[in-house]
């Protein structure tokens, strides 16, 4: 288990910009046991390199579906996550930290569980509904940190992700308060979430295609192409998710798109919108009902959801 105490040689920043600040830090983390990763802008792990695009390297061992792949480089986001100084601070991971915003970590590497909370009003959700435990403030809202592993999921509720098990979280500090044991309540938050079939049964079936135009946005401020593309481009990060994630990725495609419309008088066809990523995540292996509920709260998230 990490000890999350701050030093003395850690409360004293690094200058804005300084080189290699997200290096140390990293490998501060890591002398800790921490699993840590290079975060790109978006707060985002890096592609893939060519030898690993598109997953065709197999992905690694320790992903949903093991793999052959032991790349050096950073690759396959959490999966990457290493403690290893030699990894860390190699050549193939130097590129990465000289284009890094921040530092990532894999909480279950370390068994612990992030409640994410995204914005002021999840936070006030887990003060009445989730025990106290180690806190980080972020720039939305808090991560709350419990002792003990779970599976991750996203859009548990408005603004509440899950960060465990294959999955990253953003290192912002050690935080405040005592970190307590993953309290039920967490975990029955996931337990929502998950389905599992019937022997010989399949989980759902791919929706009927829906596809957006005018007749159902008469009150769009935006161009037919510029919708598209939007959307084109996020249904292609939902279908690239095919070994995990896909459940996520189509929740942060729906908020993105609602918030698109913030300004539309509306009706804007958000959710003929939201029924293209509903079938995007379907094929991809979500479940259909999943897929509804994520998708469902990205809308409900974005700031355009009323169009």
């Amino acid at each position: 288990m990490p000890q999350f105490a701050e030093t003395a040689r850690e409360r004293t920043k690094p200058r804005p910009g300084a080189p290699h600040s997200h290096l140390c830090a990293a490998l501060a983390l890591a002398a800790r046991g921490v699993p840590v990763l290079p975060l790109r802008a978006g707060k985002v792990p890096f592609g893939n390199c060519r030898a690993c695009a598109k997953n065709v390297c197999g992905g690694r061992p320790n992903m949903k579906s093991a793999g052959p792949c032991r790349c050096p480089a950073p690759c396959h986001a959490w999966a990457a996550a290493a403690t290893d100084p030699a990894v860390i601070a190699s050549p193939l991971w130097a590129a990465a930290w000289e284009h890094a915003v921040c530092v990532g970590y894999h909480p279950g590497g370390v068994r612990l569980t992030v409640v994410d909370l995204d914005n002021a009003a999840a936070v006030a959700w887990a003060r009445g509904a989730l025990p106290d435990t180690r806190t980080v403030v972020t720039t939305r809202g808090e991560h709350w940190i419990y002792r003990g592993a779970m599976r991750s999921h996203n859009a548990v509720r408005p603004g509440v992700d899950i960060k465990s098990l294959m999955a990253y979280a953003r290192w912002l500090g050690p935080g405040t308060g005592t970190m307590t044991d993953l309290p039920p309540a967490v975990r029955a938050l996931a337990e929502r979430e998950d389905t599992t079939p019937a022997r010989g049964e399949v989980v759902s079936s791919t929706p009927a295609r829906v596809v957006w135009d005018r007749s159902v946005a008469a009150g769009c401020r935006h161009t037919e192409r510029f919708v598209r593309t939007g959307l084109e481009h996020g249904l292609a990060l939902v279908r690239e998710r095919t070994e995990s994630g896909a459940g996520s990725q189509a929740f942060g495609v729906a908020r993105f798109l609602a918030a698109q419309h913030t300004d539309c008088p509306g009706p804007c066809g958000l959710p003929v919108l939201a029924e293209e990523i509903v079938s995007a995540a379907v094929a991809v292996g979500v479940p259909e009902a999943y897929a509804r509920r994520a998708v469902g709260n990205g809308l409900d998230t974005g700031p355009g959801a009323a169009a």
